[in-house]
């Protein structure tokens, strides 16, 4: 029996990258798009594409977004794709096989599986990490992301994160220490730059080791921040 899969897409002002990621999600049997009141074309965009589910939700995190499209999605088999990320031919080809013959659970990157085998960690703000009760396999093909289009949208992208994360660790008790920050901010640049070799990518290496960094001030400052209120 052929099994149905819902394909999922949080978006918040992604014009840039809506058409495409639709388009490679038409295989899909549906696709739910949890958009948090985008202010450009997006869903004017996806509205052209006959299969999208749209609905609306103010964003606090991204755990909360992932965990409220599961709960839209009409198929236990369900695909989460970022709005920057596509996938190739031979990947679709593969979930599609997947879901109906090989009983694989769900891709590393954690992309495919079972709405009633997993759920994301509430805990979790930023980098959404999947509970998941059984069996986790890996798909073969690759899932193209483009992850940022320049270096403004990248660095914005960075202090977002930065911001969530130092929310969650609030959340969790952790308490601001300068010296923690100052120590954790130079040995993230340094790993990036020197051991991660950044170093050998030149000004564009250098550029993303340093947006790391100030990803994890971001953190600190965030958490700073809860601290005062």
């Amino acid at each position: 029996m052929s099994q149905k899969i819902s394909a999922l897409i949080i978006t918040y002002n992604e014009e840039d990258n809506i058409s495409e990621v639709l388009k490679s999600l038409e295989f899909a049997d549906e696709i739910i798009l949890v958009d948090s009141f985008s202010t450009d074309r997006t869903l004017e965009l996806a509205r052209l594409h006959p299969k999208v589910k749209i609905y609306q939700n103010k964003f606090e995190d991204f755990t909360k977004q992932r965990n409220l499209a599961l709960t839209y999605a009409s198929n236990d088999w369900v695909l989460f794709l970022d709005a920057d990320e596509r996938l190739t031919k031979a990947c679709q080809t593969e979930i599609v096989e997947t879901i109906n013959f090989s009983g694989t659970q769900n891709d590393k990157n954690f992309r495919l599986f079972k709405k009633s085998k997993a759920t994301y960690d509430t805990k979790k703000k930023v980098h959404e990490t999947l509970i998941v009760n059984g069996t986790i396999g890996s798909l073969k093909n690759k899932i193209w992301h483009y992850s940022f289009a320049d270096y403004t949208s990248y660095k914005e992208k960075m202090v977002h994160y930065g911001a969530l994360k130092g929310k969650e660790l609030y959340a969790k008790n952790k308490r601001y220490s300068l010296l923690s920050h100052l120590a954790k901010v130079s040995f993230k640049f340094f790993k990036a730059y020197f051991l991660k070799l950044g170093i050998l990518d030149g000004r564009r290496g250098y550029q993303l080791c340093y947006l790391q960094s100030l990803s994890v001030h971001e953190t600190f400052m965030s958490l700073k921040r809860e601290e005062k209120r």
